[in-house]
């Protein structure tokens, strides 16, 4: 009997610690939506990004997504995202959807232009740039011809003037024209 009152002490023990620690983890880390004034962007993809995606500047978290939606007529992802409401923003900023890291989370980077007019609340980024994906990027570099640099055609050079390659074509080195016998 008193091995039955032992457990359950330390069962209530352990219970008691572990909700400490997810009320410690909750409170330190910045998974709350930011209340704020609601900017929009569109994009032609937004891989990676979901409603509660961090929205940052310089790195510093400043608001979140609220929604992802898509645009029927033009087929483009609209994000909703909420930002700071100390945060004010030029009308020439630019939303990125970038990687924390090569296999890291996504997030929306927000890079301030230069313009003297503020982008006023429920207002639009104008200029945006989709997420890259390295699927795609390794995708490229797995069926591209092996061997070849961009702009290689493997081709011969035009012919000169009288049918001869054109000087630097070949022959001598450094463009020169080889003497004839």
């Amino acid at each position: 009997m008193k091995g039955n009152v032992i457990e359950t002490v330390m069962g209530a023990v352990v219970l008691v610690v572990a909700a400490l620690f997810l009320f410690f983890a909750y409170s330190t880390s910045q998974l709350r939506a930011v209340k704020g004034y609601e900017l929009t962007a569109n994009f032609e993809h937004i891989d990676g990004i979901r409603d509660g995606s961090d929205v940052r500047v310089s790195g510093i978290k400043v608001g979140s997504v609220l929604a992802t939606t898509l645009d029927p007529k033009t087929f483009l992802a609209t994000v909703t995202m909420s930002v700071e409401p100390t945060i004010k923003l030029p009308d020439d900023t630019v939303a990125e959807i970038v990687s924390s890291s090569l296999l890291g989370d996504k997030y929306m980077s927000l890079v301030p232009g230069g313009s003297d007019k503020d982008l006023a609340p429920g207002g639009r980024i104008k200029f945006t740039q989709s997420s890259v994906s390295l699927e795609h990027l390794i995708g490229q570099m797995m069926f591209s011809p092996p061997g070849k640099k961009p702009g290689e055609g493997g081709e011969a050079p035009p012919p000169g003037p009288g049918g001869a390659p054109a000087p630097g074509a070949g022959g001598a080195p450094g463009g020169a024209v080889a003497p004839q016998k």
